[in-house]
């Protein structure tokens, strides 16, 4: 079974009241360049491979554009982008991971769907205190998966300031 696969499955054994400890969550993780990150499984709606979005203009860089999902238009964030690591050369082997947040559903490119993980809470190590920027404050904690770091993305900080702001009020007159 591929990454893809065990995550469907694993959100149909959510889906199906699979039980799950009290004190376990369950996160899907990806790869993005040579690092590891998760978010939790309950965030996200759908995986999808790699396919071409329509740009939008005045966008940060890390918005690549807007994906037409089944009559839904997505913005797409490449995250090796929102994290400072530049833009993602794409390839058909890069995939999309669409995640709830707000109401709202945004898509992040990834390079690939790593894994389900399923952690009990008091094994998420904090985020350690840096003198970094608030921007870069956009991990909820650590987790280590056979001996590999696994940073656990705040969806909120990541993607809700620069995607989920209220569109500024339309110019009065004209």
């Amino acid at each position: 079974m591929n990454a893809e696969q065990a995550v469907m499955a694993a959100a149909e054994a959510i889906a199906d009241g699979k039980d799950i400890p009290a004190d376990h969550r369950q996160y899907v993780s990806f790869a993005v360049g040579a690092e590891q990150y998760a978010v939790d499984i309950m965030s996200v709606r759908e995986i999808k491979g790699w396919t071409d979005v329509t740009s939008l203009p005045n966008q940060p860089e890390y918005v690549r554009g807007v994906l037409n999902l089944r009559g839904a238009v997505l913005p797409i964030v490449d995250l090796q982008c929102r994290l400072g690591a530049g833009l993602t050369e794409t390839t058909p082997r890069h995939v999309i991971v669409i995640v709830a947040l707000s109401n709202r559903q945004v898509g992040m490119l990834v390079d690939a769907v790593s894994d389900i993980l399923d952690v009990a809470d008091d094994k998420i190590q904090p985020v350690p205190e840096t003198n970094g920027r608030e921007d870069a404050r956009v991990l909820s904690g650590f987790l280590t998966d056979q001996e590999q770091m696994v940073a656990m993305l705040d969806l909120e900080r990541l993607l809700g300031h620069a995607l989920l702001e209220e569109e500024p009020a339309e110019a009065v007159g004209a």
